[in-house]
């Protein structure tokens, strides 16, 4: 396992970043190493999110200083979903084959957990994990991408069609701070949400995936009156403090993962920007 460890930072430090330090303080680059598990702990609500990525061998999740024990479900729980491949993933010996849209939800106290690829070394699967500090424990419950909630939000006029798959969610699951789901734009689509929003009483991280080669997103980020952008490549993830606004264009359809931890998990909870506002 490798880590990179985030601090939080007050918003108006950002207005001192250039574009290299905005990106070293909330991008996060290298999700998926080939037989690795890649992992980011940010200091915004502690949670920690990366990817597995077995090949060519099982890896298995560990605790260690990072975490103070040395499990790494200790005191967190974990949220998965498979972006790519088929695979398996072990929790306490109890076995789920997972394939692309596939979701895990694995509660506090779970000791061992293990990623793996099926026979097909050709198609090995990648997972994409976002974990936050739990107070209690609740049941391991897989989420294939049938199971999840769907929303279809959006319209054609303001190219923001899309369909948001709830998985670690009140309407799906429990979990103690943790939310987690997918969100697919169909084709001629390109924002995430607009108008943006925030919502003070939570993170998030994004996870951008299915861009198309050559494309990229525009992921925007700050004070909804102090906005900036971080350019984002295919399977890249993005701190997005309580404070900053929760939005992104792309220059063509994709799909991301948001995964969210703080004070509640109300999904509407949210403060909805006009874009007349946003500057």
């Amino acid at each position: 396992m490798k880590m990179e460890i985030r601090y939080a930072e007050h918003p108006k430090d950002m207005l001192n970043y250039d574009t290299k330090t905005l990106r070293e303080h909330f991008l996060f680059e290298n999700v998926f190493i080939k037989d690795e598990i890649s992992l980011c702990y940010t200091h915004s609500d502690r949670v920690v999110f990366g990817g597995a990525f077995p090949c060519t061998k099982p890896l298995r999740m560990e605790g260690g200083k990072d975490f103070g024990s040395d499990v790494f479900l200790d005191r967190r729980e974990l949220g998965i979903i498979c972006i790519t491949g088929e695979g398996k993933i072990s929790a306490d010996g109890t076995e789920y084959k997972m394939k692309k849209g596939d979701g895990l939800y694995i509660g506090k106290g779970v000791k061992d957990v293990i990623f793996s690829s099926l026979d097909d070394k050709n198609n090995p699967p990648k997972y994409y994990l976002a974990s936050a500090p739990a107070h209690t424990s609740y049941p391991v419950v897989f989420i294939p991408k049938e199971k999840a909630n769907p929303r279809k939000l959006g319209e054609a006029a303001a190219v923001n069609v899309r369909t948001i798959y709830q998985y670690v969610h009140p309407a799906v699951c429990q979990s103690c701070q943790l939310v987690m789901g997918m969100t697919i734009l169909e084709e001629g689509s390109v924002w995430n949400t607009m108008p943006c929003h925030t919502h003070e009483r939570r993170m998030e991280v994004y996870f951008y995936f299915d861009i198309k080669k050559g494309g990229v997103v525009f992921h925007m980020h700050g004070k909804p009156d102090e906005t900036r952008h971080i350019v984002m490549n295919n399977e890249q993830s993005v701190i997005s403090p309580s404070w900053s606004i929760h939005s992104g264009v792309g220059t063509g359809a994709y799909t991301f993962i948001w995964a969210m931890a703080g004070e509640n998990q109300t999904f509407d909870d949210m403060d909805t920007l006009l874009t007349t506002e946003i500057k």
